[in-house]
């Protein structure tokens, strides 16, 4: 074969390659991280709020991905300060604390306690029981946030949280959280005197247990 075939063969051969499309690199290959990014913006956003009580403060991590319109009452009612001032009207022992009626602001409507309430739709709204959702599958273990209401789809402001795990409970009321941090003073609120009303050791605490402030705030 003589010189000038091999610089033919070459130049045909360089040619060919540079015809080939450089596939993983430089500029394709970030159009596809794009793509990527794109598909997972927004996806698994997670949102807390901070509950500061005359007993202690505590954190909750929200589930917005299970529970959305759920989470999105319980953030326009903080950011709207509907909690602040209210008092927990209710003390299971073992059970749950539960809060979230805005006749608790009021001494004067004392024998009214527990029966109050607000969306931020000014009405009831759905529950949101998802059997596939990760925190329905987990179930009413301590610490977690849930909808407390009169029947199916009568949801409104009031919430409960677990002081340990249940797994009796019938699952007819909605998740939206969990505490994170702060426990203890969970715990704490759940050992209050309480004065008997549904049972001897589930009433309305003695001396009164006031929710101070709900700030949310994003993640990190």
């Amino acid at each position: 074969m003589t010189y000038s075939t091999i610089r033919c063969i070459q130049y045909i051969l360089l040619a060919v390659l540079l015809a080939i499309p450089l596939v993983g690199f430089g500029q394709p290959r970030e159009k596809a991280g794009a793509k990527e990014e794109k598909k997972g913006k927004g996806e698994n956003v997670k949102e807390y709020a901070v509950l500061e009580t005359s007993m202690g403060t505590f954190e909750v991590e929200l589930y917005p991905q299970d529970a959305p319109k759920t989470v999105e009452n319980f953030v326009k009612l903080a950011e709207k300060k509907y909690f602040d001032g209210m008092r927990f009207h209710r003390v299971v022992k073992g059970f749950v604390i539960q809060i979230g009626d805005d006749k608790s602001k009021d001494t004067a409507k004392v024998a009214q306690w527990g029966t109050g309430g607000k969306s931020i739709w000014g009405k009831e709204f759905a529950d949101e029981l998802n059997p596939n959702a990760p925190s329905y599958k987990e179930g009413y273990k301590k610490g977690v946030l849930a909808m407390a209401n009169r029947g199916p789809n009568t949801n409104t402001s009031q919430f409960f949280i677990m002081l340990g795990d249940n797994t009796r409970l019938p699952k007819n009321y909605t998740i939206f959280g969990k505490v994170i941090k702060g426990q203890e003073v969970v715990d704490k609120i759940g050992e209050v005197e309480v004065m008997p009303v549904m049972g001897q050791d589930d009433g309305r605490p003695k001396v009164d247990v006031v929710m101070k402030k709900v700030t949310v705030k994003p993640a990190g």
